[in-house]
């Protein structure tokens, strides 16, 4: 693995915000598509043991995501994700909450903003995600938000690496 690969996560509680910046040593249309295509979204967007199961996704302005990060023993916590804009293979926002079963968001949730860009093969995705509320950033937090999405973004890179 590439140790000289950039990876930053920052929490600035004062604006409710994390910022994540992630290089992959991969092309930005593979890197664009594990965030965007829900058959490769599934195979990393949960941190192990759990899996990521895709209910429906439309990858379009005004569409949605509606998933469950699994268990191995079949629990499931549902999310929702809705589309709020998308710049082709250059950045897409999204609001995120929590949902029940039945697709309905648990509020407050967070704001999501993703840009993507290449340079020499290195693709960097730079994250920032607004929660509506600094209770909810807390509650994330505490949740072990950091060290599991650290996780999938590590899973990621491997995954990533063994496709390019």
């Amino acid at each position: 693995m590439n140790e000289h690969l950039l990876f930053n996560f920052t929490v600035d509680k004062s604006i409710q915000t994390v910022f994540i910046d992630k290089e992959f040593e991969a092309e930005l249309p593979l890197v664009w598509d594990a965030f965007t295509k829900k058959e490769i979204l599934d195979q990393w967007w949960a941190p192990l043991p759990w899996k990521s199961v895709t209910k429906h996704m439309e990858f379009k302005v005004g569409g949605r995501r509606f998933y469950a990060m699994v268990s191995p023993e079949g629990q499931e916590h549902w999310s929702l994700q809705k589309y709020t804009s998308i710049s082709p293979k250059t950045n897409f926002k999204m609001f995120n909450a929590f949902a029940d079963a039945d697709e309905n968001p648990q509020l407050p949730g967070s704001n999501w903003d993703l840009s993507f860009s290449e340079e020499n093969g290195v693709t960097t995705v730079s994250i920032s995600i607004h929660n509506e509320s600094l209770t909810r950033m807390e509650q994330m937090i505490e949740m072990g938000f950091k060290e599991g999405f650290t996780s999938t973004l590590t899973y990621l890179a491997n995954m990533l690496k063994s496709h390019s």
